[in-house]
């Protein structure tokens, strides 16, 4: 911990905290913070107030002519003029001024010291130092005496409104980046995971410019230095199925793609922790300890042991701690060129095989659609699914358009001779409420097909909907079920059911079919599957 001086940022207190330990932070929430508990196995709970989620129709971007023409404008990238973030600056800036102790963490993102980028955070709730004490990768004491200038500066003044008159405002929070004054200011949200999103958008917005490819995956790594990355939406298994006993954790979200291979962004993981359990997720709970902040869960306040599957505070609790917690994490946290990129998805439907080949314009596809889907909700027994998409399987973070990911995606692949797959662990054997989920040993064992190649050479037949190659045989898995098709009561509904998600693929992807190249158009589903 050492004092600084922030009058360059605009900011005139004399007390403030610099990369304050853990111990120190602890002690100021527990005396500052009414929420603030130390639970039973030594984390910090805290409560982030009204808002428990991120405010992603509150997010804005400066429309300026550097960068304006870079930039996928619309509902994922709105605009604010340079006025206005301004204002908003100097609204944070004045309520940080007000407070009698600030707090600063300086830190990197980006474990490849070639393409890694300094990071200041100013806030006033000793929380959301910790929390991002945990995600950033945190300097050596000499790295931190030789910080100079930040690359990017985070005002959290979350505690205070944005003002709804001024324009652009729609609402009393306001997450604002301007790539030119290399900022991010927080008006009206006092949820951590703001910060760390953050950062990943303007990690999004520059590694394309230095052509190193920025991903919402996780990455692992077998004895042999192999390395897979894992894409998908929420509830597909991403954290779980790249958690894997047998290979190392380089991250579990957010990873950079270079000349030289792949690097985690981050220095920490922030995972879920609703009906967190030490049998389901072994690692993740055993990381739960000193140092790690617990967010809006709920504690006894007798015993103070945490109540993983009380959501009276919100569904989205969650669990911040320095990625060396897991016990198999790779650090520094880097590696090789992937061999597989895993693309995981929840097939409500229960159309899609548990494992297909997909070639690199089928990989482009599927990585600019995002598919997942979720069940909608139960009438008198019956469900429907809805499938959800989301480009690059992160478009809520994305700067540039969709197809510029996807292009360095295709490219890096084609370079280091990388294999896509696409895995399913949703329905079988009928859709959502006949059929059942795809069981996770067997998920499990695809993955490790994978991984030791035993799918490589294996006979393959072409999908009739989908036109990817699957597998006819796959180590520890049923033959039956590697065809979704034969795993149905009713083909003639299974048939319905495959043209049904075949229109909404389609419909989703006529959005970018101005941009894609007509193979990637075409390496989608089409509309009359052959019996087979």
């Amino acid at each position: 911990m050492s004092d600084i001086n922030l009058s360059a940022h605009g900011i005139d207190v004399d007390d403030v905290l610099r990369n304050a330990t853990p111990a120190e932070l602890y002690e100021e929430a527990v005396r500052v913070d009414p929420s603030a508990r130390i639970t039973r196995t030594g984390a910090l709970r805290i409560e982030s107030g009204e808002k428990t989620g991120r405010s992603p129709a509150d997010k804005r971007i400066v429309r300026h002519p550097e960068s304006e023409d870079d930039i996928w404008w619309g509902p994922i990238n709105m605009e604010i003029d340079t006025h206005t973030f301004q204002i908003n600056r100097e609204r944070a800036q004045d309520y940080l001024n007000t407070r009698n102790r600030l707090y600063v963490i300086d830190g990197f993102a980006g474990w490849d010291p070639k393409h890694r980028l300094k990071a200041r955070i100013i806030c006033s709730r000793p929380y959301h130092a910790l929390f991002m004490h945990n995600m950033l990768i945190r300097p050596t004491r000499e790295e931190l005496a030789d910080f100079g200038e930040p690359d990017f500066v985070i005002y959290n003044a979350g505690q205070f409104p944005a003002n709804r008159q001024t324009q652009h405002m729609t609402s009393k929070t306001s997450v604002d980046v301007s790539f030119e004054d290399s900022e991010m200011v927080i008006l009206g949200t006092e949820y951590a995971g703001e910060m760390k999103k953050g950062i990943f958008t303007v990690m999004h917005y520059l590694m394309p410019k230095r052509g190193v490819l920025s991903m919402h995956c996780s990455a692992n790594e077998g004895d042999d230095g192999d390395v897979s990355l894992f894409f998908g939406l929420s509830g597909t298994g991403k954290t779980t199925l790249s958690a894997d006993p047998n290979r190392m954790l380089i991250g579990d979200d957010e990873h950079c793609w270079s000349d030289e291979g792949v690097f985690n962004i981050e220095g920490g993981c922030y995972a879920k922790a609703i009906d967190l359990s030490a049998e389901k997720e072994p690692e993740i709970y055993q990381a739960i300890r000193y140092g790690t902040v617990l967010e809006n869960v709920v504690v006894d306040p007798g015993t103070r042991a945490v109540a993983y599957s009380d959501t009276s505070i919100t569904q989205n609790t969650r669990a911040s701690y320095p990625l060396e917690y897991i016990p198999n994490a790779k650090i520094p946290a880097m590696g090789d060129h992937p061999d597989n990129i895993i693309f995981l998805t929840y097939d409500a439907f229960g159309v899609m095989p548990p494992v297909a080949k997909l070639t690199p314009e089928q990989a482009m596809y599927h990585f600019i659609s995002g598919y997942t889907a979720k069940v909608a909700g139960t009438e008198m027994g019956v469900t429907e699914p809805k499938a959800t998409f989301s480009a690059a399987f992160g478009a809520a973070f994305l700067v540039w358009h969709p197809s510029v990911y996807a292009e360095m995606l295709a490219e890096k692949m084609r370079e280091h001779g990388s294999e896509a797959w696409l895995v399913n662990t949703g329905i079988t054997g009928g859709p959502y409420g006949t059929g059942h989920r795809m069981p996770l040993p067997h998920t499990r064992s695809i993955i490790d097909a994978i991984h030791d190649g035993a799918l490589t050479d294996v006979d393959m037949t072409q999908d009739p909907v989908f036109g990817f190659q699957v597998p006819l045989h796959c180590p520890d898995v049923p033959d039956n079920i590697l065809q979704p098709r034969k795993t149905w009561d009713d083909v003639e509904a299974y048939d319905e059911q495959a043209q049904k998600l075949v229109g909404l693929f389609r419909d989703h992807f006529k959005q970018y079919e101005e941009v894609a190249d007509a193979e990637i158009a075409a390496a989608g589903p089409t509309l009359e599957p052959a019996s087979v």
